[in-house]
């Protein structure tokens, strides 16, 4: 069962901030915690990203789809290595 440890609606962040806060606010969930995002608009390049960043490592779960309100549910499911780090396709 994922628990949600929390929730950013983006539409009240800059844009140019949002994936920076995502990504820290990912970074810092345990395994088998999620976080929430309440968006205007449908958040498919975040999930294109997450596939490069953490591939494997996270889910991702509509829980409303528009056309108004974007309501998304991300689930780390593996140990993810620091944002420090390549990511991990490259073995460091």
């Amino acid at each position: 069962m994922t628990v949600v440890a929390s929730a950013l609606d983006l539409r009240q962040i800059v844009p140019a901030q949002r994936h920076a806060l995502i990504f820290s606010t990912f970074d810092a969930l345990q395994p088998g915690q999620a976080l929430e995002l309440l968006n205007d608009h449908d958040p498919v390049p975040l999930n294109a990203q997450f596939e490069l960043r953490t591939p494997g490592q996270f889910s991702w779960n509509y829980l409303e789809a528009g056309p108004q309100v974007w309501r998304v549910q991300i689930g780390k499911t593996a140990k993810v290595a620091s944002s420090s780090c390549c990511g991990g396709c490259c073995g460091s």
